[in-house]
């Protein structure tokens, strides 16, 4: 098992769990330590009269601890494995204690009894009828949730959005819920961000109409899907709340290459933390996104790449007008490789997003490198300029302008940013032939 601190940290459910785990990834802290094939395990010496017991299922990164302790993993399962990347000579083979081995054995007896009721679900003639009838269920529900989406935004329209500063966020938030219950759920997220739109700042009315209009187009096209592409057909349906089955897409071949991990930005809501990882192709000029979606306090299902490292993946995107998210088949990991290929300025970036505007009109942040931008200031905003003197607004959520001054002072840096049209966020630089991320 190989981790680097920075996996093991990532792994950590907030910052005091992370804080606690770097001071008990010590010798000193450990009354006994060990390693087998399939797992990880020591003894940490508490406030109480007995060490706690705290144990890692590394063939599924999974976590299990004596201590009181609700969260997970908790501190002394951060400790373990972090003290483990650090210092994994210290760690000798031998044979599990009885406390680990019957762990183990629930967790591969639990593990065995699923796979074999998969294999024999598998087996089963599948009830065509049944599944149809449920398709054209959720069918049904979707559709008449779309037609009061399309009321309740022509009914916006007709009023007008003046008013809407005193009373927008609980308007979008109560059509949010009417979208879950609809088993709309993409579209409901599209409600919750115009809910938390800055209605007294300026410039809110273009950011709400942007989102008004995608809820617009989303509900019209589902109820024209017949008559759109395939692939633009499945976009629709996944920005709509229909999911894929990533199993699925694991069954077909990918795209290899040597990827450049860009950045990776988190999010979280009620509980839910939504991780972005934004990647670059050496080879086939490709950029990529995969998402993971993990429980707050839960360990992460799988481990991906640390921003800024690179690694050589076989990629599967996921069926689209215009490829972007993907998903990892295979990966192993390799030396960093801080070349810069990109864009030479903005025309160039512009061109490109032309292109998937006529295949996807409705696409999301795009990831773009670019040769030769510089931050500059005007009016208390900032901007980003390139080698022909054209700008692009940098997000006013970006928090790192600072860090960016500092690396660039002043002159032309080689940039990875997000965004699409008018606005963008800078993920990290090419600096003295070193990819750094802000």
């Amino acid at each position: 098992m190989e981790l680097t601190e920075e996996q093991v940290l990532s792994m950590a459910p907030d910052e005091s769990s992370r804080k606690a785990g770097k001071e008990l990834a010590r010798p000193a802290k450990w009354v006994s330590i060990g390693v087998s094939d399939a797992a990880l395990w020591g003894e940490c010496q508490g406030s109480g009269s007995k060490p706690y017991q705290t144990q890692v299922d590394t063939g599924n990164m999974a976590f299990k601890c004596s201590c009181p302790s609700r969260k997970f993993p908790c501190k002394h399962g951060v400790g373990l494995l972090l003290y483990y990347a650090r210092e994994k000579q210290s760690f000798t083979l031998v044979e599990q204690p009885a406390w680990v081995t019957e762990w183990i054995s629930k967790r591969t007896e639990k593990a065995e009894k699923k796979a074999q009721q998969a294999a024999d679900n598998t087996g089963k003639p599948v009830d065509e009828a049944a599944q149809n009838k449920r398709q054209e269920a959720r069918h049904r529900k979707v559709s008449d949730g779309l037609d009061e989406l399309l009321r309740w935004i022509k009914d916006m329209v007709r009023n007008g959005i003046i008013g809407l500063p005193d009373k927008g966020a609980d308007m979008c938030e109560n059509m949010a819920r009417r979208m879950v219950d609809a088993q709309a759920s993409g579209l409901a997220g599209i409600l919750r961000e115009m809910a938390e739109i800055s209605y007294y700042s300026e410039g809110w009315q273009h950011t709400f109409m942007d989102q008004l209009l995608r809820l617009y187009l989303l509900a019209r096209a589902y109820g024209h899907l017949d008559h759109l592409e395939p692939a633009l057909q499945q976009d629709i349906r996944t920005m709509i709340g229909f999911p894929q089955s990533q199993e699925e897409l694991k069954t077909q071949a990918g795209i290899t290459d040597t990827w450049q991990v860009l950045g990776k930005q988190s999010t979280e809501d009620d509980r839910l933390i939504t991780e972005r990882y934004w990647l670059y192709g050496l080879h086939t000029r490709q950029t990529a996104l995969l998402l993971q979606f993990t429980v707050r306090h839960q360990p992460q299902t799988q481990l991906l790449p640390t921003p800024g490292s690179t690694i050589r993946a076989e990629l599967v995107y996921y069926p689209s007008a215009a490829p972007m998210r993907a998903l990892i088949k295979t990966q192993q990991a390799m030396p960093a490789d801080h070349r810069f290929q990109g864009y030479a300025n903005w025309t160039a970036v512009m061109t490109a997003q032309t292109a998937v505007s006529s295949s996807l009109p409705l696409y999301n942040d795009q990831v773009y490198t670019i040769d030769a931008l510089t931050p500059v200031l005007h009016d208390g905003q900032w901007w980003l300029r390139d080698a022909q003197q054209q700008e692009m607004q940098v997000r006013r959520e970006f928090r790192h302008i600072w860090k960016l001054l500092a690396l660039s002072g002043g002159q032309p840096m080689p940039m990875a940013v997000i965004g699409r049209e008018r606005e963008y966020e800078p993920l990290g630089v090419w600096h003295q032939q070193e990819y750094k991320i802000l």
